[in-house]
């Protein structure tokens, strides 16, 4: 099966704003807000996130689309946790820290192992999320919900700079 890669100016605006509105809260109760970090999260969320996420998603239904009830929505779910994993955390946390530091400053061990355990602590509630963003969104308003879901958890991300460092 062949999947056309879709990147349209809805999710450019919504990633791009959706994503530093997110980050933007985080920034100001960090005291870290900065016009450079707030510039790179809209250009993150407007490029990478908006071209990657959709697309992701659509690969999930087109995955899953032989399977039916429980199992599916399972499977759906477990390939977005899939997805957002430490690693994918780790770089989110990296685009910010490119924002605000000199690359000397930062450490791939140390983005990862924060990245490590926030997402181990925030599993059930990522796990919720993604259940219904998979299952009860359509896929037309998957990647705003997740956009959404991943705003209010780039203040955990951030946040977990300083509870997991």
């Amino acid at each position: 099966m062949y999947l056309s890669l879709e990147y349209k100016k809805p999710n450019i605006i919504r990633g791009g704003l959706i994503y530093c509105t997110g980050d933007t809260i985080a920034a100001l109760l960090l005291s870290e807000f900065s016009v450079t970090r707030l510039i790179t999260m809209i250009a993150v969320g407007a490029t990478l996130y908006a071209l990657e996420i959709p697309n992701y998603f659509k690969w999930i239904d087109s995955k899953t689309d032989g399977s039916q009830g429980v199992k599916k929505s399972l499977m759906k779910t477990l390939l977005a946790l899939l997805y957002f994993n430490p690693l994918w955390i780790a770089r989110h946390l990296f685009f910010i820290k490119i924002s605000m530091m000199p690359w000397s400053e930062i450490y791939f061990y140390s983005l990862v192992s924060i990245a490590f355990y926030s997402f181990l602590v925030n599993i059930p509630i990522s796990f919720v999320a993604n259940f219904l963003i998979q299952n009860k969104v359509h896929l037309r308003w998957r990647f705003m919900a997740s956009a959404v879901f991943s705003a209010l958890m780039a203040i955990y991300y951030a946040m977990s700079v300083v509870w997991f460092n």
